[in-house]
C-alpha cells in the first residue's frame, strides 16, 4: 500500500496511531425511483416516521448525556432537534413525494441538495456553519430509512486483547454522532482521533474533539475519498497532518513522540499546585473559560485561579430538546450561583449573552445579510434591554456569593458602554429596591475583539475596570477572515503584525491606566505564544482548563529578563517568516 501524506487544519494537540474506521455518507446507498400514485401516501409516512425515530433519538441523546461529556454537545443537539422540525426538513421533502412521486430517500436528498446549493452562493459564517448541520441531520434521517445504524466497532476482539486503535474518518462528523465513540459510561471507546473533509479551528469537530483531548485534523478536503477503510494512520494534532500508510521508519519515529508526549502529561499533573511564577519571580494568573457550572470542577482540578470567561450562552443554548430559550431571572441566578460556590472563593468572570452569527438564538427576530457584522453580542443586548436587564440582575445576585465580574462582548463605541453601565445601574437600583444583596462595588470589562476598540482604547479605560482581549473574534475581524471557512482558514494567522500590534498596544495601554488585561481567546492556550504573551506584559491567561497546565509548565520555565527586549523586536518586525522564526527562538531560551 502506498504511503501519502495529507496536510490540513491543526485543531486538537496530540499524536495518534491507529486504523482508519471511515464512515460513509448515507447519501452514497440512496436509490432513485418513482413510486406509483397508489402508494405516494405510504411513502410520505415512511418518511414522516424516520423524522419521529430521528427526533426521539436525539432526545434520548440528550437525556442520556454523559456527565464528562463536553457540554458544547448539548447545544449542538438542540441545534439539530430545531433544523428536524423545520419545514424544509419536515415538510419540503414530503412535497416533492407528492408532487414528483419520488421515493423518500431521493426526496430528501433532493431537497438538502438545494438547500446546499443556496448555501453555497452565501459567503457568510453562521449560513455556511448551518449547511453543515443541515446535511448532518439529514444524514440521521437517510440511515433510519436506509435501515443502516451509524457502524461501531466492539470495543474488545476478544477477552485477552486490547481494543482496536481506530481513528474515524468522514466527510463531516455530527456532535450526535460523536456520541457513539464512547462507552456507555461515558468514558472513552476505542477512537482516538477524528479526520474530516471540512471544518475549521470552531468547527464541531474541533470543539469537541479539544473537550475531549483527542487528536484531529480537519480541513482535509479528500481525506474520505483518499483514505480506504483499516489503513495505518497517524494524526499529527500539532501540525495537522495526516500519514496515511507509514513507513516502518516513520511509525517507530511517531510512536516515540507519542510515548514522549504521554510521559510530559504525566509530569504535568505534577504541577497542579505549583504557583505560576516565571523564573525571575513574576507571578502570573492562569484562569479557566467555562461553559456552564458543571464544568468548574475541572478548572479546580486544573489549578485556575478563577473562571475568567463564563459563557452565558451556553445557558440560553443548552436548553433540552425542548428548543432554544431566553431562561428567567431565577434560572439564570441558580446557574451563577452554582458556579461562584463551585469556585470557593476564586473570581468568576461572567460574559453577557453573546449570541448572533454563530450562536443564534431562535427567539430573535433580527436577521441580517452577514449576522458576524450584524445584531450580535452587546448589539442584541442593548436592541432587548428587558431581557438584559434580566440577565444583569441574576448576574448582580450571583455576586452576593462570592466574587464576581462582568465582561461585556464586541463592544466599540462609547455609548455602547454607557448605555451598558446605565442599565446595569437600572438593575442594582431596582435590586436596592427589593432589599437584595449584591456586590454594590462589582467590576465591569470590555472585551476588546474588535479592531475599532483595540484603536479606541482610552475610551474604554476611561470606563471600565478591566480589559479581556478576546483574540478569535480580533483576528478575524483584523484579517477578515471567516475562522470556520476551512478554504480560507490557512490565512487565519495570530502572528499577522497587525494582530501583534492591536494586543500588544492593548496589554501597554491597560497596564498603564492600571487596569487588568487578560487575553481569553485560543491565543492564550497556545503554548507556542505564551512567552510571546508574556514578553508583551501579559499577566493573566485564561483558556480551557485542558490546556492549563503546559501553559504553566512554559510560565515556569520563562525569564521575563530575557524574552522582552527579543520580544519588542518582534513587534517591530513585519515579514512573516521572520516572525515566525523569532516567536520560534523565544521558545529554546
Amino acid at each position: 500500500m502506498a504511503s501519502f501524506t495529507l496536510h490540513g487544519i491543526p485543531v486538537s494537540r496530540g499524536i495518534s496511531i491507529g486504523r482508519a474506521h471511515k464512515l460513509t455518507p448515507a447519501a452514497l446507498d440512496v436509490k432513485h425511483y418513482l413510486v406509483p400514485e397508489e402508494q405516494v401516501e405510504a411513502e410520505v409516512r415512511r418518511l414522516q416516521d424516520a423524522i419521529a425515530k430521528v427526533h426521539r433519538d436525539l432526545q434520548e441523546l440528550w437525556t442520556d448525556l454523559p456527565k464528562d461529556a463536553p457540554t458544547e454537545l448539548g447545544a449542538f443537539i438542540d441545534v439539530h432537534v430545531l433544523i428536524l422540525s423545520d419545514p424544509m426538513i419536515s415538510e419540503a421533502p414530503l412535497d416533492i413525494i407528492r408532487s414528483r412521486h419520488y421515493n423518500a430517500e431521493w426526496a430528501l436528498v433532493t431537497q438538502i441538495d438545494e438547500l446546499s446549493r443556496q448555501f453555497d452562493e452565501i459567503e457568510d459564517e453562521y449560513l455556511r456553519e448551518r449547511k453543515h448541520d443541515i446535511q448532518q441531520v439529514a444524514e440521521r434521517v437517510l440511515k433510519v430509512l436506509l435501515g443502516t445504524a451509524l457502524s461501531v466497532p466492539p470495543l474488545f476482539v476478544g477477552e485477552d486483547q486490547a481494543p482496536p486503535q481506530m481513528i474515524v474518518v468522514a466527510h463531516d462528523i455530527s456532535p450526535a454522532d460523536m456520541l457513539a465513540f464512547r462507552d456507555r459510561d461515558g468514558g472513552p471507546r476505542s477512537f482516538i482521533g477524528f479526520v474530516t473533509d471540512v471544518g475549521g479551528q470552531n468547527s464541531h469537530t474541533a470543539i469537541v474533539a479539544r473537550s475531549l483531548d483527542i487528536p484531529a485534523a480537519v480541513g482535509m478536503s479528500q481525506a474520505s475519498r483518499l483514505i480506504e477503510q483499516d489503513d495505518w494512520l497517524i494524526i499529527d494534532g500539532d501540525a495537522g497532518v495526516v500519514i496515511c500508510n507509514p513507513s516502518q521508519l516513520v511509525l517507530e519515529q511517531y510512536r516515540a513522540r507519542q510515548n514522549a508526549l504521554m510521559k510530559a502529561r504525566k509530569r504535568l499533573l505534577k504541577l497542579k499546585k505549583t504557583p505560576a511564577v516565571t523564573k525571575d519571580g513574576t507571578a502570573i494568573t492562569l484562569l479557566a473559560n467555562i461553559e456552564l457550572p458543571d464544568d468548574c470542577p475541572a478548572a479546580l482540578e486544573a489549578g485556575a485561579n478563577g473562571v475568567g470567561l463564563f459563557r452565558s450562552e451556553f445557558l440560553f443554548m443548552g436548553r433540552g430538546a425542548q428548543g432554544l430559550q431566553i431562561p428567567n431571572e431565577d434560572e439564570q441566578f441558580e446557574q451563577y450561583r452554582k458556579a461562584v460556590l463551585a469556585m470557593k472563593g476564586r473570581p468568576v468572570t461572567i460574559r453577557t449573552l453573546d449570541v448572533g452569527a454563530d450562536k443564534p438564538l431562535d427567539t430573535t427576530e433580527h436577521t441580517a445579510l452577514n449576522p458576524a457584522l450584524g445584531l450580535r453580542a452587546i448589539r442584541y443586548c442593548l436592541a432587548e434591554p428587558q431581557m438584559f436587564l434580566v440577565q444583569l440582575r441574576a448576574i448582580l445576585r450571583a455576586s452576593a456569593f462570592g466574587p464576581v465580574r462582568i465582561l461585556v462582548p464586541m463592544l466599540a463605541h462609547a455609548f455602547e458602554i454607557d448605555q451598558t453601565l446605565n442599565l446595569l445601574e437600572q438593575a442594582k437600583a431596582r435590586l436596592r429596591e427589593e432589599s437584595v444583596k449584591f456586590d454594590e462595588k462589582i467590576e465591569v470589562g470590555a472585551m476588546i475583539e474588535i479592531p475599532a476598540a483595540a484603536l479606541a482604547l482610552p475610551m474604554f479605560v476611561k470606563r471600565m475596570d478591566f480589559l479581556s482581549i478576546g483574540t478569535n473574534d480580533l483576528i478575524q475581524y483584523t484579517l477578515a477572515i471567516d475562522r470556520v471557512d476551512y478554504e480560507v482558514a490557512h490565512l487565519y494567522n495570530p502572528l499577522h503584525p497587525a494582530v501583534l500590534q492591536l494586543i500588544a498596544n492593548t496589554i501597554a495601554t491597560g497596564h498603564k491606566a492600571g487596569l487588568d488585561v487578560a487575553v481569553c481567546g485560543e491565543m492564550a492556550g497556545d503554548v507556542k505564544l505564551t512567552r510571546l504573551l508574556l514578553g508583551m506584559g501579559l499577566r493573566e491567561f485564561s483558556m480551557h482548563p485542558a490546556q492549563l497546565l503546559a501553559v504553566k509548565q512554559e510560565i515556569l520555565n520563562c525569564d521575563l529578563n530575557a524574552i522582552t527586549s527579543r520580544t519588542r523586536r518582534i513587534l517591530r518586525m513585519m515579514e512573516p517568516s521572520e516572525i515566525a522564526a523569532a516567536v520560534e527562538q523565544l521558545q529554546a531560551l
